[in-house]
C-alpha cells in the first residue's frame, strides 16, 4: 500500500539505519526502495546484508543527483502512496500507521501529509515545528514569514512528506536544482487543485532529523547567491511577505555564515523592492548582520529550550 522511497549515495552505515527504521515500521504492507545515485559497491553490499523481501534496491547507471533519485523511486513505486525518507534520518515505530490514517480520512484528492520531528544535533534535541499551518494560510507564508524573532515555526521536511503516487507523477522534482528540491516542490504541489498540505493529528513527533554540524548535505550547503537566483525565479510561488522574509532572514544568515558582506545591500533592497518585510523581519535581519554568530545561536538555544 506504502512505498518507501530513499535516495543514497556513499553512506552505507546512515542508510542502513534509515533502512531498519522503515522496515520496522508497525504499519507492514510496504516496500521500501532505496535508489543508490550511481554506481556504489560498498552501500550495495551493506544493503543486501539486511536480508529482507520488502526491501528493492535501484541502482542509477551514473549520479544525476537526489531530485533524479526521487523521481526515480517514485517511477518505481507499485503503491498508490509513497513516503519519503532521508538516508541519515530515521523513522519512529508508527510513524507511517498514524499518517496512513490521516491520509484516508483526508477530504482532498491528494492530500500531504507531515508531521512534527524531533531535531538532533551534538548537543540537544529540539521538536519542530513550533506551530502548524493556519487554516487556509499559504504555504510560502507557513515556511518562510516569522511571528517571532527565533525560527523553527514552520517546517515541512522531506523525510516527513507522505503523499499519493499521482501527484508525484503529475508534479516531480525538479531534476535542476542542487538546492531547496524539497521546498520548490511542496510551493508547487500545494498549489495544485485537491492538494492541502495536513498535519497529523498526534502533536508528537513521528521522525529524527538529524543535523550534525560536521556532515554536509545539500540543505546545509550554504550558498545565498543560488538560493536568491532560486526564490527570483520563483516569486510567483511565494507572497510578498514570504519573499522578504525569506530574504532578510534565510539569505542574510546563510551569507554571514559565508563570510560575504557584500550580500547586505542588494537582500535588503531587493526585499523593500518585490517583497513585503515585516518589522520582526528587519530586526532579525538587523541581528544578523550586528550579533555576532555564536552568541546569536546561543540565544536561539535559549529561546527554544523556553
Amino acid at each position: 500500500m506504502i512505498s518507501v522511497v530513499i535516495p543514497t549515495r556513499n553512506r552505507p552505515n546512515l542508510v542502513c539505519r534509515a533502512v531498519r527504521s522503515a522496515l520496522s515500521q508497525t504499519f507492514r504492507t510496504i516496500e521500501v526502495i532505496v535508489v543508490v545515485d550511481g554506481p556504489d559497491e560498498a552501500t550495495a553490499r551493506a544493503l543486501h546484508a539486511l536480508d529482507d523481501s520488502r526491501l528493492r534496491i535501484d541502482t542509477l547507471s551514473r549520479s544525476q543527483g537526489v531530485s533524479a533519485a526521487l523521481n526515480a523511486g517514485v517511477d518505481a513505486a507499485r503503491g498508490r502512496w509513497i513516503a519519503f525518507l532521508d538516508d541519515d534520518d530515521e523513522w519512529l515505530l508508527s510513524k507511517l500507521d498514524i499518517q496512513l490514517h490521516t491520509a484516508q480520512q483526508s477530504t482532498f484528492q491528494d492530500p500531504i501529509i507531515s508531521c512534527r520531528l524531533i531535531k538532533r544535533s551534538e548537543a540537544t534535541d529540539t521538536v519542530l515545528p513550533w506551530r502548524l499551518p493556519a487554516p487556509g494560510e499559504p504555504m510560502s507564508d507557513y515556511l518562510f514569514r516569522r511571528t517571532g524573532l527565533v525560527g523553527g515555526e514552520g517546517l515541512v521536511q522531506t523525510s516527513t512528506i507522505l503523499t499519493t503516487k499521482a501527484l508525484l507523477k503529475e508534479v516531480p522534482f525538479r531534476a535542476e536544482l542542487r538546492k531547496h528540491v524539497d521546498i520548490d516542490w511542496l510551493l508547487r504541489a500545494s498549489m495544485r487543485k485537491g492538494t492541502n498540505v495536513q498535519f497529523v493529528a498526534p502533536t508528537e513527533p513521528l521522525v529524527i532529523w538529524y543535523r550534525e554540524q560536521q556532515r554536509e548535505t545539500s540543505s546545509n550547503r550554504k550558498d545565498w547567491r543560488y538560493s536568491l537566483s532560486w526564490i527570483q525565479q520563483n516569486r510567483h510561488l511565494v507572497t510578498p511577505g514570504a519573499y522578504g522574509s525569506f530574504l532578510l532572514t534565510w539569505l542574510s544568515a546563510n551569507a554571514v555564515q559565508q563570510k560575504d558582506r557584500s550580500a547586505f545591500w542588494p537582500l535588503l533592497s531587493d526585499a523593500f523592492r518585490h517583497g513585503a518585510p515585516s518589522a520582526i523581519d528587519v530586526c532579525v535581519f538587523a541581528g544578523i548582520w550586528v550579533m555576532p554568530r555564536g552568541p546569536r545561536e546561543r540565544l536561539s538555544n535559549i529561546v527554544a529550550r523556553r
